[in-house]
């Protein structure tokens, strides 16, 4: 399946999601009805558990929205078990080399195209009810493999991970991006890389995403830096933003 393929139907001129840091199923219900595209479980920076990645991703998907997942790391094992739970792609962090976004690759495809294990009695086999070659197919063909850029290293070796068979796109970590070359957020510098792997990405006919928080011209801000999907805000931070907002306003309109 094409990038494209998997965001059929959009409502806006490219996916956004938004990341998913708590527990309770509450926020993918509210995250489905705020309309976004697509959500990204966090197992890198939280402590979620695989289980409840499994109730998201089965949420996720019954309210429309494609559940892709950020692992911890790039162990073989975590990647079956997530996809096997329904997860339609997983955020790999830190690949900084095509050797390494071959092994992620092949860690989201059954053989011969890469090395996940057969486990068609879960849901992603629809509990053993889906022909194998569909449960197969699904595997192969469905699911997203995205490895995040995060070093000069990686930024430098962006052609060739684009090329890796298997990769369907790339994520930016501009914030462990700006740690790796010990400068601010902020640096021209980091902006500069950043364009230089979207525009990578056209060349491969591939597409690349980045983050920007909660800020409201994020979505103008990539669709006009040739990105094709972007993520806003998280559901703690938007939780917390908007208890902020309404507290601060209710303060203020307090007269003496």
């Amino acid at each position: 399946m094409t990038f494209e393929n998997a965001f059929a139907g959009l409502a806006g001129p490219i996916p956004v999601g938004t990341w998913i840091k708590l527990s309770a199923t509450e926020s993918i219900e509210a995250m489905a009805h705020a309309g976004f595209d697509f959500v990204v479980i966090d197992l890198e920076h939280t402590l979620l558990s695989a289980e409840t990645a499994a109730r998201h991703i089965a949420l996720a998907s019954a309210l429309g929205m494609r559940p892709l997942v950020r692992v911890p790391d790039h162990t073989p094992s975590t990647v079956q078990r997530l996809l096997d739970a329904g997860a339609g792609g997983i955020l790999f962090p830190h690949v900084d080399d095509a050797r390494t976004a071959g092994e992620v690759a092949a860690a989201t495809r059954f053989p011969p195209h890469g090395r996940r294990g057969s486990g068609g009695t879960s849901r992603a086999g629809e509990w053993g009810t889906l022909p194998r070659s569909e449960y197969l197919r699904r595997g192969n063909e469905d699911v997203l493999c995205l490895p995040q850029l995060e070093s000069r290293a990686a930024i430098e070796a962006v052609d060739d991970i684009l090329a890796v068979d298997g990769v369907d796109g790339v994520f930016v970590g501009a914030a462990d991006l700006a740690l790796d070359l010990g400068l601010p957020g902020g640096d021209p510098e980091i902006k500069k890389l950043v364009e230089r792997v979207s525009e990578a990405a056209r060349r491969a006919g591939k597409p690349s995403g980045v983050a920007y928080g909660s800020d409201v011209q994020g979505l103008d801000r990539a669709v006009r830096n040739g990105h094709g999907f972007v993520i806003l805000g998280n559901d703690a931070s938007l939780l917390v933003e908007a208890a902020s907002g309404l507290l601060d306003g209710a303060r203020s309109a307090v007269t003496a």
